[in-house]
C-alpha cells in the first residue's frame, strides 16, 4: 500500500487541474477531489484520471478542508493536502518519491517550501521565500484549524519537520487577468476583516500558540498578535515598506513590487476599511474597546512610527544607490532623489558663490570654492533626517491639509536655503574639525532641530487659539 494518498481542493479549475494531476500522477498514489461546485471541465478532467469526488457548498477555506478530512475513506497513513493552483516541483517529486515511514516514525507532519508566481514571475523576495506550508501530516492527526476564516492552516500535534528543498509550485493562472485578483482578494478581505472583528470582541482565539521562534505557523501566529495590536492604516503601508525595503522586495522587478504593493498594502487597507465598517454595526461595548488610546499617545505612536520608518527608508535607499553590496543600478540611474537633491543643492550653492563674486567647481558629490576649500556633500549633509521629521509631524498632526502644507513648504524652503547658507561659509572659511572640536553637523542639526521645535510649539500654539476663538 501507498504511505500517502492526495486531497485537493476545486473550484472551476481545468486550467490547473491537469498541471497538478501530471506532476503527481507517478507517484500511483490515491487522489481525492474535493469539489465547490465547478461547472467547467474539472470535473470531467478527474473522472479522466479516476480521481474520487465528493462536493461542498463553500464556506471558507478551513471548513471545506474539514470537511474533505472528515468525509474521505483515507486508507493510508499519511495524507497530503494541496490546492488545485499547486504542482509538485522535480525536488519535491524526489523526495515523496523516495519516502519511508519508517524513516520519520518520531515525525507527524512535513512543511513544504512554496515557491509563489504571479503573472509568470517567481516572487523571490519580501518575506515569500522561503515560505513553509504544513501540507504532509498523518492521518487522522493532522487536523484543519477553524480559528482561521481565511488564512488557512493545518493544526499537527507532535514533532514536525521541513523539507527545505522540496518546492510546492504555486502560480494561480486565473490572476494573469488583475480583475480576477481583486475579486477574489474583496472575498477574501470579508473574511478577513469579520475574523479580525471577532477577535476584537474575544469570540474567537488563536488555536496554537504563538512562538518567535517555534514552527513556521506558531512563528506565523506570533506575527500575527503583532500585527493585531498595531494601528489601522499605518499597518499597510509599514508592512508594505517592510516587504518593498527590508526584505528586498523591490528586487522582485515591476511585476514584484506591483504584487507586494497589492498583496501587501492594497489588500490590508481594504481589510482595515471593512473592519472599521463592521465596527460601526457593534455594539458600543465592541467600539469602546478600540479606542483605549488617549489623542497625544496615538499622535505620538504614529508620528514615531512614520518617522522612524522614513527615515530608515531613506538611510536604505541611500544604500542601494551608492556602490557597494547592496548596490542597484537600475534605481541609481532612474531613481536616484538623493542624488537629485545633492545635485541641486551644488549648484545653488555655486550660484551663491558666485553671487559673492567667488569662482566654484562642483562634480557629483564636491563643491570647490576656487582659493579656498573644498567640501564634500555626504548623505548626513542633505537633511533626509530633518524631513522624515518634518513630514511625519505634517502627516500625523490633525489639522487642515491646506494649513499644513504651508508649513511645510516654508519651513523646508527655510531649512534648505540655511543649508546652502552652511556650505558657502564651510567652502569658503571651514579648515576641518580638529581634536576636541564639535563636528559642523552636530551643530547645524543641533540649531535645525531647536528652531524646528520652536516653530512647531508656536504654530500649534497659533491653531489652537484660533479653534478657540471660533
Amino acid at each position: 500500500m501507498k504511505p500517502f494518498s492526495f486531497i485537493i481542493l476545486t473550484f472551476n479549475e481545468e486550467i490547473h487541474l491537469p498541471r497538478l494531476l501530471q506532476s503527481i500522477a507517478s507517484l500511483d498514489a490515491p487522489i481525492f477531489v474535493l469539489d465547490s461546485g465547478s461547472t467547467d471541465a474539472t470535473l470531467e478532467i478527474c473522472e479522466k484520471h479516476q480521481v474520487k469526488t465528493a462536493f461542498h457548498s463553500f464556506e471558507n477555506h478551513p471548513k471545506q478542508w474539514d470537511f474533505a478530512l472528515k468525509n474521505f475513506d483515507i486508507q493510508t497513513n499519511w495524507v497530503i493536502c494541496l490546492d488545485a493552483d499547486q504542482e509538485v516541483s522535480a525536488e519535491l517529486f524526489l523526495h515523496l518519491k523516495n519516502f519511508k515511514e519508517e524513516d520519520f516514525a518520531k515525525i507527524n507532519g512535513i512543511y513544504f517550501n512554496r515557491k509563489n508566481y504571479f503573472k509568470g514571475r517567481w516572487i523571490k523576495h519580501g518575506g515569500y521565500f522561503p515560505f513553509y506550508l504544513l501540507k504532509m501530516f498523518r492521518t487522522n492527526i493532522g487536523f484543519s484549524d477553524l480559528n482561521e476564516n481565511m488564512d488557512h492552516r493545518f493544526i499537527v500535534p507532535g514533532k514536525t519537520t521541513i523539507w527545505k528543498d522540496a518546492y510546492l509550485r504555486e502560480e494561480n493562472l486565473k490572476e494573469n487577468k488583475i480583475s480576477f485578483w481583486i475579486t477574489k482578494h474583496n472575498i477574501y478581505s470579508n473574511l478577513l476583516a469579520q475574523e479580525e472583528v471577532e477577535r476584537i470582541q474575544k469570540s474567537r482565539q488563536q488555536t496554537l500558540n504563538p512562538k518567535i521562534l517555534g514552527t513556521p505557523d506558531e512563528r506565523t501566529a506570533w506575527l500575527k498578535n503583532l500585527w493585531w495590536k498595531l494601528p489601522r492604516y499605518w499597518r499597510p503601508t509599514l508592512y508594505f515598506l517592510y516587504r518593498i525595503i527590508f526584505k528586498l522586495g523591490f528586487l522582485d522587478g515591476k511585476t514584484g513590487i506591483i504584487f507586494h504593493f497589492l498583496q501587501g498594502f492594497w489588500f490590508r487597507l481594504i481589510v482595515d476599511i471593512k473592519i472599521e465598517e463592521l465596527m460601526q454595526i457593534t455594539t458600543p461595548i465592541s467600539t469602546n474597546k478600540t479606542s483605549k488610546l488617549k489623542p497625544e499617545v496615538k499622535f505620538t505612536i504614529q508620528f514615531l512610527t512614520l518617522f522612524a520608518g522614513l527615515y530608515l527608508f531613506n538611510l536604505y535607499y541611500n544604500g542601494l544607490v551608492l556602490p557597494g553590496g547592496n548596490y542597484n543600478s537600475f534605481l541609481a540611474n532612474h531613481f536616484n532623489y538623493i542624488q537629485g537633491l545633492r545635485n541641486i543643492l551644488l549648484k545653488l550653492s555655486a550660484a551663491g558663490l558666485q553671487l559673492l563674486g567667488y569662482a566654484s567647481l562642483t562634480n557629483k558629490y564636491s563643491l570647490l570654492a576656487i582659493g579656498h576649500n573644498k567640501i564634500n556633500l555626504a548623505y548626513d549633509c542633505l537633511g533626509f533626517g530633518v524631513m522624515s521629521f518634518l513630514a511625519a509631524f505634517m502627516l500625523t498632526y490633525p489639522g487642515k491639509t491646506k494649513v499644513k502644507l504651508a508649513l511645510f513648504f516654508i519651513v523646508l524652503t527655510v531649512f534648505q536655503l540655511l543649508n546652502i547658507l552652511r556650505f558657502i561659509f564651510l567652502a569658503l572659511y571651514w579648515k576641518g574639525a580638529g581634536n576636541g572640536q564639535i563636528n559642523h553637523h552636530t551643530v547645524f542639526n543641533a540649531f535645525i532641530y531647536l528652531l524646528l521645535a520652536i516653530t512647531i510649539y508656536y504654530w500649534i500654539e497659533k491653531t489652537t487659539v484660533k479653534k478657540a476663538s471660533i
